[in-house]
């Protein structure tokens, strides 16, 4: 079960995830960390097509990992706080249900790289993304030097990483790091409605196109296709199948099991 400072609820057809730590940005320490994983466990197995991830309060969804923890470490404890930040990122990115990052204010360092785990990204006009580790004379440890580069581009991953610096919502839409940018009040429900979207649609038909989309990015292009081409032929192995095309030509809203 997830801690105090990680909360899990049901609304719609998302389970919510959110970080409740504001006093500190929301700021991932070992405690938070593990609190967040035994949560996505959780929602998991909860009802509903997909978790919204997010932060308490107005100005941080994750500013990042409690540097006060980290100021201390030996390479050996360092190594093993990458261990735990790189399961946290894999267990989002590894969700059976649709990841979507509800980023209202700062994601920085490992809180930017949570949100780069995510399938989908929203986030509020105060939102702003960076991975500031060379200023501490450090590198991202969470996953971003391999996740960023590979939604943004090389060159771009490359100018946030190398100076630092931060880039604020409009720039993260104009570079494709994020889905939607709304009003801060309207977040939560802009997450719900992409998360409704999807939940109206098979839902192994759903899970199957993703796998397709996630593994094929690390595959050759050939690779990739023939994966398409298995998965396509895997969804007319289900009822969801007969009863969406069945559906269809009854001019009427299909009925899906999950089967």
């Amino acid at each position: 079960m997830p801690g105090p400072l990680v909360r899990v609820e049901t609304v719609r057809s998302a389970q919510i995830v959110t970080i409740d730590r504001p006093e500190a940005l929301n700021a991932l320490n070992h405690v938070v960390i593990l609190d967040l994983v035994a949560a996505l466990e959780r929602a998991n197995r909860a009802p509903g097509s997909a978790i919204v991830l997010t932060g308490a309060g107005e100005k941080a969804f994750c500013a990042g990992a409690d540097i006060a923890e980290m100021a201390t470490m030996d390479p050996s404890a360092a190594a093993e706080h990458a261990r735990l930040g790189h399961g946290l990122a894999d267990a989002i990115a590894a969700s059976p249900k649709v990841t979507i990052a509800a980023v209202n204010g700062y994601a920085l360092g490992g809180g930017c790289e949570m949100a780069l785990a995510c399938d989908l990204r929203v986030a509020s006009e105060n939102a702003q993304f960076g991975l500031p580790e060379v200023g501490l004379a450090v590198i991202p440890g969470f996953g971003g030097t391999q996740r960023l580069p590979r939604i943004v581009g090389e060159p771009r991953a490359k100018q946030m990483i190398l100076t630092g610096e931060r880039i604020k919502a409009d720039t993260a839409l104009s570079w494709g790091l994020v889905n939607a940018v709304v009003p801060r009040e309207k977040l939560l429900e802009e997450a719900l409605r992409i998360a409704d979207a999807i939940s109206v649609h098979g839902p192994r038909a759903v899970a199957l196109a993703r796998e397709s989309i996630t593994r094929g990015m690390s595959m050759t292009l050939a690779e990739g296709l023939a994966f398409e081409q298995k998965a396509f032929a895997l969804c007319f192995a289900t009822r969801d199948q007969k009863e969406g095309m069945k559906a269809f030509l009854e001019k009427r809203k299909p009925s899906y099991e999950g089967r």
